[in-house]
């Protein structure tokens, strides 16, 4: 039985604790804030209740085996869980209403040729089956496999992507974004798909074809709610370690790495005491991890990603029947909206340059209404949640108050194409920033990391779940296999995979 510290209570981290309890080990877990889940929080006031960090679940059977494994309860004896369908209401700055039902490849079809015109959904069901490779091809390497050092053929972009014929067909590297030009033929099947990336932090300028992937897992695994909010999976996995045995110490921030003869021997507190050990997973942001231990951190580090900009909305009249959990409202004006966000070489980043640090643009947003009685404190009530991806704290100055307030108005503009008559039933509202994010979790910016992808030459793969210092490993969504839900519980199978059947382990069967 080994002694393994685990930094961070974030969902990778648990994922890796649980399974290390099971199978024998002494785990405890520090974590520098009061509670557990990591970017997985709940804000709660006047009986409304909402998520701070993701509202839906994509691949729930990463959390169904996890659960099964490390335990007589299955995830659904655990938590109430629903699909959701129709799974996204897209609503276009043309006007264009449309509504995707919930893993169903036939119906997106119907519902794409009705709302945009005949071919389009076959059109769409023709990029969908191309993603269809890239998942096969990178399914084992990217979620089940640890990154392997030689991942050079992960450089290579998997997706078949069809090329223009002809004297002045284009030539360069294949991104998301000239997927959709060459493939898709409409700019609001262009904005569907882009918007998947965009969701994820993910540039769809520079993305790799393969990014078609994360509409593939959505259409073909659907969209699942967590009832009383994706939070309930945090706290149920908080159980399932405690259960195990798993010893979690709270506002206790790990400063440093001990090392003996080469390897991880414990942790340093801030408070100057000291846990031994003879393994140490971490599941901290860059930042944090050069700052505990710099021989394991990547050199260099990668660009703080985007962040997230939240508005929790209380809003009083009950919630209409046949309303859409989750819709996305696209903004007009895509091209200032991804300089915005992301930077651009012929337009001043956002930070940089006028108007753009105010945020001055309207973003697209994600409006969720659950229809959970848990979430309001009655049926003549409603709380709704609006999301959109922004820069990141620091390039946009985010604990500004006049800039905060002023994205959040364009937010909540944008949003009433969801919600007919919202400032009417608006009670009140409450705004979470990348720089909130920030204070919460301490990811540098409030960065919020996306999945890894193959392809642009492993610019998009994130460190090995094994470092440089052995017997530290890595797990979260900063290490392989990125961000998400269930990508950060995939960290957490590799990370005790690789402690529990050593460095030669090449993932589960």
């Amino acid at each position: 039985m080994a002694r393994i510290v685990v930094i961070g209570a974030g969902m990778g981290a648990m994922a890796a604790a649980a399974r290390l309890a099971v199978a024998g080990h002494r785990v405890a877990v520090y974590e520098r804030a009061a509670t557990h889940g990591g970017g997985v929080g709940r804000f709660e006031r006047d009986g409304f209740v909402f998520d701070t960090g993701p509202g839906l679940l994509h691949l729930p059977a990463v959390y169904r085996d996890l659960f099964v494994k490390t335990g007589k309860e299955p995830l659904e004896r655990c938590v109430g869980m629903s699909q959701v369908d129709p799974a996204s209401r897209h609503v276009f700055a043309d006007g264009t209403d449309v509504s995707l039902p919930n893993a169903s490849r036939a119906g997106v079809v119907r519902a794409l040729d009705d709302a945009v015109g005949p071919g389009a959904g076959e059109r769409w069901s023709d990029l969908v089956n191309r993603a269809r490779e890239v998942w096969d091809a990178t399914r084992r390497p990217l979620l089940e496999e640890p990154l392997r050092e030689d991942h050079a053929a992960l450089g290579q972009d998997p997706y078949p992507a069809v090329r223009k014929r002809g004297l002045f067909r284009r030539r360069g590297p294949v991104t998301l974004a000239s997927v959709a030009e060459r493939e898709l033929g409409d700019a609001r099947l262009a904005a569907l798909l882009e918007s998947h990336a965009l969701a994820y932090g993910l540039d769809p300028r520079r993305a790799p074809g393969s990014a078609t992937v994360l509409p593939y897992m959505e259409q073909t695994f659907g969209s699942w709610y967590v009832s009383g909010g994706v939070r309930a999976l945090a706290d149920a996995l908080y159980e399932r370690c405690r259960a195990r045995k798993v010893e979690f110490h709270f506002e206790a921030e790990v400063v440093r790495l001990l090392e003996e003869d080469g390897r991880a021997a414990g942790v340093e507190l801030a408070d100057g005491s000291v846990a031994e050990a003879d393994m140490v997973v971490a599941g901290v942001s860059p930042g944090r991890l050069a700052a505990i231990a710099p021989g394991a951190a990547a050199k260099p580090q990668a660009p703080v990603p985007p962040g997230r900009f939240t508005v929790f909305l209380a809003l009083g009249g009950a919630r209409p029947d046949g309303v859409v959990h989750r819709t996305v409202v696209h903004t007009g004006d895509r091209a200032a909206e991804l300089a915005a966000v992301f930077g651009d070489d012929d337009r001043p980043a956002a930070g940089h340059g006028s108007g753009s640090g105010r945020g001055d643009y309207r973003p697209t947003v994600t409006v969720l209404r659950p229809d959970d009685p848990a979430t309001r404190p009655d049926g003549g009530h409603e709380a709704v949640t609006l999301v959109a991806t922004v820069a990141p704290h620091g390039r946009v100055d985010w604990a500004d108050v006049p800039t905060a307030d002023g994205f959040a108005d364009r937010m909540v503009d944008a949003a009433a194409a969801a919600v007919p008559g919202l400032r009417e039933r608006l009670l009140w509202r409450e705004v979470r920033t990348p720089a909130d994010t920030e204070a919460a979790v301490g990811a540098e910016g409030g960065g919020v990391p996306a999945p890894v992808l193959a392809g642009a030459d492993g610019g998009f793969l994130r460190p090995g779940n094994a470092t440089p210092v052995p017997g530290l490993h890595l797990a979260g969504g900063f290490a392989h296999p990125g961000g998400g839900l269930a990508h950060a519980g995939m960290s957490g199978a590799l990370v005790a995979g690789l402690i529990v059947s050593g460095a030669d382990w090449r993932g589960s069967q």
